[in-house]
This record gives C-alpha cells, sequence and structure tokens, in this order.
C-alpha cells in the first residue's frame, strides 16, 4: 500500500530516475516513447530491490523494451499530484489503496481500460465502469514488536494502556492509505463514526503524532523505538524478511473477534495519459499469470485473479495469518462520497 513521501527512485539500475517529472515540463516523460510512468502507493518496491515491482518491471522491460519510470508516494498524494498535473498528465498508470482508487475516478484522474485478465477479478475488486482494477490483493492490519511485546495486544481496548504512551503510532488519515483504513475499521468495529471518534480521542493520548508515511512506521517497530502501529499485511509481510521483529496482528473490539478488510493495490491508466499504449501494456503485464503467481512469492501479497492459485511458503503463511479473523466489506461508495467527513471528524476528534 502504504503512502508516502518517499525519495522517487528507479526499480531496477537500467531504469530512468523520475525526478523531472513535473507539471513545469523539463525532461517531460512524453518525449520518450519507450517509457511508462508510473505513480503508486509505496508497499510493493522492496526496500532492497526485492519487490513485486522491481521483479514485474524488470520483467516488463526485458519482454517489451519498455523502461518504467517510477514515482512513489502516498495514495492521497499520489492522486493530488496527478491531479495538479491535469493540464499537463505525467503519469500514465496510478496505483493506490482504496478509497483514493475511487477518489481519483471520480475526480476524472483515469480512462475506463479493462486488462487483459481482469475478468479473473472479482467484481468488488474492479471498478464497475473499467476505470480500475486490483493487480495485487492485500488486507489492513497492524503490527508489533514481537521481542517486546511477545504477546500481540487482543483489541483496541488494550491501546489505551499507559505502556503505550509514545509507543504507538498510525500513519495520517487523509494522506496515508493505511492511515485512512485506521478510521475505515475503527467505525465498522466500534459500530459507528461517533463511537470511533470518541475511540480514537483517547488513543490521541499515547499516540506519537502523525505520519505521512505507513511504510516508515515498521522499521520504528522493529527497532522497538514503537511498540505497535498500523500498516498492511503485505507490506509489512514482505518488511518481515529484513525486519525480523515484526509480527501483524488484527485488533477486535473488545472480547469480539478480530476484524480485517481487503486493501489491494489497485491500478488504473490515467487520463490522457503521455504513453496510453504503454501502459496498457504495463497492466496487461501486471495481471498476467506470470506476474500473478508471483504476487505471494515474492510480493508477500496475495494474487488479484481468482485463477492462480498461489501454493508457495508465503502464500501458505499468509493464509494463516487470516486464520479466524472476520473480513468485511466497506461500503467504499459511502467512504469515497464522504471521506472528507470522516477525515475532519477525525481532526476534530484528535486535535489532528
Amino acid at each position: 500500500m502504504r503512502t508516502y513521501a518517499k525519495p522517487i527512485a528507479a526499480v531496477t539500475g537500467s531504469l530512468v530516475l523520475a525526478a523531472g517529472l513535473t507539471a513545469c515540463g523539463g525532461s517531460s516523460a512524453a518525449s520518450d516513447e519507450k517509457t511508462v510512468t508510473v505513480y503508486s502507493a509505496d508497499g510493493l518496491k522492496g526496500e532492497a530491490g526485492d519487490g513485486w515491482y522491481d521483479k514485474v518491471f524488470a520483467d516488463f522491460e526485458k519482454k517489451t523494451g519498455i523502461k518504467v519510470r517510477y514515482v512513489e508516494g502516498g495514495s492521497g498524494e499520489m492522486v493530488q499530484r496527478a491531479l495538479r498535473e491535469k493540464s499537463n498528465t505525467q503519469a500514465d498508470v496510478l496505483v493506490t489503496l482504496p478509497p483514493f482508487i475511487q477518489q481519483a475516478g471520480s475526480k476524472g484522474l483515469l480512462q475506463k481500460y479493462t486488462p487483459r485478465g481482469a475478468d479473473q477479478v472479482g467484481g468488488g475488486d474492479k471498478a464497475s465502469d473499467g476505470s480500475w482494477t486490483s493487480v495485487v490483493n492485500n488486507y489492513f492490519g497492524f503490527i508489533h514488536n514481537k521481542k517486546e511485546l511477545p504477546a500481540a495486544p487482543k483489541s483496541w481496548e488494550e491501546l489505551l494502556d499507559a505502556k503505550f504512551k509514545n509507543k504507538l503510532q498510525y500513519s495520517t488519515p487523509g494522506v496515508a492509505g493505511d492511515g485512512t483504513a485506521v478510521l475505515i475499521k475503527a467505525v465498522h468495529d466500534f459500530g459507528g463514526r461517533e463511537p470511533a471518534m470518541e475511540y480514537l480521542k483517547k488513543l490521541q493520548a499515547n499516540n506519537v503524532g502523525p505520519s505521512s508515511s505507513t511504510s516508515k512506521l515498521a522499521p520504528k517497530v522493529d527497532k522497538g523505538e514503537l511498540l505497535v502501529a498500523n500498516g498492511d499485511v503485505q507490506m509489512n509481510f514482505a518488511q518481515s524478511r529484513t525486519m525480523p521483529n515484526l509480527g501483524i496482528w488484527f485488533p477486535a473490539k473488545g472480547d469480539g473477534k478480530p476484524t480485517t478488510f481487503a486493501l489491494p493495490y489497485a491500478a488504473g491508466l490515467v487520463d490522457k495519459a503521455p504513453h496510453t499504449e504503454n501502459g496498457k501494456k504495463l497492466l496487461d503485464f501486471m495481471l498476467s499469470e506470470e506476474a500473478q503467481r508471483e504476487a505471494s512469492a515474492i510480493g508477500g501479497g496475495f494474487p488479484a485473479r481468482k485463477d492462480v492459485k498461489a501454493t508457495d511458503a508465503n502464500a501458505i503463511a499468509l493464509a494463516k495469518l487470516l486464520e479466524g479473523v472476520e473480513v468485511f466489506e466497506p461500503d467504499w461508495a459511502d467512504i469515497d462520497k464522504n471521506l472528507t467527513t470522516y477525515v475532519d471528524a477525525w481532526k476534530s476528534a484528535t486535535g489532528s
């Protein structure tokens, strides 16, 4: 997922840095026809060049000769950047978490395109109008430091304990996809916006403060600077390869069942993209059986295609993580329509 003002980075050594991509022109991507520019939430690119994007983009370039220019940031941040550039479009493909992919669609940032293989993607994981399709499935979650806090907290209420003061942090709703997910899950678990905000107001006493980047919280948890933070299953599972103290968990309300919801990486073709045909080719490649089989084995996520059954060790471990966890489906249309209201309520409740 995943959201977050990281430096612009190339996915492989041969890829071109995207630093020149500005609405002011300069070295515009449009000047090079053998490129495709991706604006994406973080989580799918590995810190050590070993993520799903690293493999898929390298394979795509080898197969097509098209270089991938990669710009990474928060889901909300990427949508806002694309919106600012609407009169001088720089991105070809936009990848964000919900509800920001829906927001991109409602703001007219996406054009309709149905990638090959999208017929195997579940109805809830793609837009009914064909403006976006999930490319890697994922679920919202929390992480804890397994060394300092061997047993993960079971409930939201446990996080109000004084031992978590300045040892707990979650990314900023409205900016980070996973931060917005905190609101969505809290509203669901507490049975409405008002009780959820009452809880988050209390939790603020322990919260370190805002963070535009969810991915930057995991290293802090791994080192013990934080005991608990938010995240998502795919990103944190992938990070745990180099951060051995990360444990993934899902809070419950009181003594109820732990809950989560699908938070897929969803991709759409940007309206008036400078390299529309290259963008279509990349979306097709992301949903190819080849790339989808690597969603768990390399990416630590879940295939978006129903006909691709992952059986690797990661897939087995990921399935075990979700055992006994209730998966609910948010009303994304309502969230897209009322996102500003939800975020404003959170700001009012927490004083943020």
